[in-house]
C-alpha cells in the first residue's frame, strides 16, 4: 500500500541514532504547517504519521514502554524456554518433533498483542491487518520457512548438549549477525564490532575444544557433534532472520503490523513442524510419552509442554518488537548478553558443568558484549554534543523525502 511505502524508507540512521528520532518529533512539532502543503496519498492521516513518528522515536513514552516490555518479554521467554525444553529430555522426552512444535504452536497468543490496543484499549484507530499487502505475506511466509528449520536445528542441539554448552555456542549467531547485516542491511562496521566478533568465535573455539570432557552419559561422539553443528546451524539460521527481518521492518510502520507479520511467520513454520510431527508419528508419540516415557507423570508432561508453548511466544515477541524498536544487531546483542544468564541458569538448575575453560569462555563472551555497549554508549554520547541545528535541518529535509519522494533537495 501506498501508505507504507511512503512512510517506511528511513536510513538506518533513523532507525538507531536517538538525537535523529527526537528530531522526527521536533519536526512534526516545528513543521506540521510546511508538512500540510505536501501533496500526500489521501489514506495518510495525520493520526498514521504522529503512530509512525511516536513508535520510533526513543523519547515517545510508548516507544519506551514498549522496548522495557519487549525486552522482558525476550528475558523471560528466552531463559525460561531453555530450561524448559532442557527439562523435558532430562526426564525422558525424547521426540525433537515435540520440541519443535511447541516453539511455534502458540501462534494464536499473538491475537493479544494484535487485538487488544484497537477492540478493548482502543488505543489505535488501525484496524487489524490494515495495509497488509500481498508481498508482505510472501515476505512473511518465506521468512516461515526459514524460521521452522531454526526450530528444528535449535531442537536437535538442545537435546545432544548441556544447557550453558548450547547458550553458548548460540552466541556466535552475533558473529554471522554482524557479518549478514553489514551485508543486508549495510550495518557499519567499527572496532568494537570486530573485538566482539573475535571475541565471541574465541568463546566458541575454547568450547569446541573442551567438548568431549562433558558428554551426557550414553551419547555417542557422533550424535554429540550432531548437537554441535545442529546448534551452531540453528545460530547462523537466526542471525540471517535478524538482519532480512530488520529489512522488512522498514516498510512497516507500527507494532501491530510487527506482530501480524509474526502470527503468520509462526503459522508456517508450526505447519512444517505438524507436518513433520504426523509424518514421523510424533502425535502418538506424542500422547505414549506423557503416559509411559515421562518419568514425572502426565499431568507434569502437559505442563512442561503447555508452558513451553508460552514462554517461546514471550521470546519470539520480544525479539521482533526488540529488532523493530532498535536494530538486528543491537536485538543480537541483547539476546547474547541473555545467554550468559542461560549458561548459569542450566549449572544453577541441572548441575551442568562449569570448569576453568567454560568459565574463560563466558568471561570472553561478557567481554566482547560489554566492549560493544561501551562502543555504542561513547557513540551516542558524541553524537549528543553535535549542534541540535545541523542535525534538525538535515533530518527536516529527509523527513520531508520520506513523506514525499518528490520533495527534493
Amino acid at each position: 500500500m501506498e501508505v507504507s511505502s511512503s512512510l517506511a524508507q528511513p536510513t538506518q540512521s533513523l532507525a538507531m541514532t536517538p538525537c535523529v528520532r527526537s528530531d522526527i518529533e521536533f519536526i512534526d512539532q516545528e513543521n506540521e504547517e510546511e508538512l500540510a502543503h505536501l501533496d500526500l496519498p489521501s489514506s495518510m492521516d495525520k493520526t498514521t504519521m504522529q503512530l509512525h513518528a511516536d513508535q520510533k522515536s526513543s523519547t515517545s513514552k510508548r516507544y519506551m514502554l514498549l522496548l522495557v516490555i519487549n525486552y522482558i518479554f525476550l528475558f523471560v521467554g528466552s531463559l525460561s524456554s531453555s530450561l524448559l525444553s532442557k527439562f523435558y529430555f532430562i526426564h525422558k522426552g525424547s521426540s525433537r518433533w515435540v520440541s519443535t512444535w511447541v516453539q511455534t504452536a502458540g501462534f494464536p497468543l499473538l491475537v493479544i498483542p494484535i487485538c487488544v490496543p484497537y477492540y478493548l484499549l482502543k488505543v489505535t484507530k488501525r484496524k487489524p491487518f490494515t495495509d497488509f499487502t500481498p508481498k508482505m505475506l510472501i515476505f512473511s511466509v518465506s521468512i516461515g520457512v526459514m524460521l521452522g528449520l531454526n526450530n528444528l536445528f535449535y531442537s536437535w542441539g538442545n537435546s545432544y548438549l548441556p544447557v550453558s554448552t548450547s547458550a553458548l555456542l548460540l552466541s556466535s549467531q552475533l558473529v554471522f549477525n554482524l557479518i549478514l547485516s553489514a551485508i543486508i542491511v549495510k550495518q557499519k562496521i567499527t572496532f568494537s564490532n570486530l573485538n566482539c566478533v573475535i571475541l565471541l568465535t574465541l568463546s566458541s573455539i575454547l568450547l569446541a575444544l573442551d567438548s568431549s570432557h562433558e558428554r551426557p552419559k550414553g551419547l555417542s561422539q557422533k550424535n554429540y557433534f550432531i548437537g554441535f553443528f545442529c546448534t551452531i546451524g540453528a545460530g547462523l539460521l537466526f542471525a540471517l532472520y535478524l538482519p532480512v527481518m530488520e529489512r522488512v521492518y522498514k516498510k512497516v510502520y507500527c507494532y501491530e503490523m510487527v506482530m501480524e507479520m509474526q502470527v503468520i511467520m509462526e503459522i508456517v513454520a508450526a505447519a512444517l513442524a505438524t507436518i513433520g510431527m504426523a509424518w514421523d508419528g510424533g502425535f502418538s508419540e506424542m500422547k505414549t510419552e506423557s503416559q509411559v516415557v515421562f518419568d514425572k507423570g502426565s499431568r507434569v508432561y502437559w505442563v512442561t509442554v503447555m508452558a513451553n508453548v508460552v514462554t517461546w511466544q514471550l521470546c519470539f515477541m520480544g525479539t521482533a518488537g526488540m529488532v523493530f524498536l532498535t536494530s538486528s544487531l543491537t536485538g543480537g546483542i541483547c539476546m547474547t548478553a541473555l545467554l550468559s544468564m542461560n549458561v548459569l541458569g542450566g549449572v544453577v538448575v541441572f548441575r551442568d558443568p562449569f570448569g576453568g575453560v567454560k568459565a574463560v569462555s563466558t568471561a570472553l563472551c561478557m567481554w566482547g558484549f560489554f566492549s560493544y555497549v561501551y562502543g555504542i554508549y561513547n557513540k551516542i554520547r558524541s553524537q549528543h554534543k553535535d549542534p541540535i541545528k545541523i542535525n534538525n535541518n538535515h533530518s527536516s529535509t529527509h523527513m520531508l523525502r520520506i513523506l514525499n519522494p518528490r520533495v527534493t533537495h
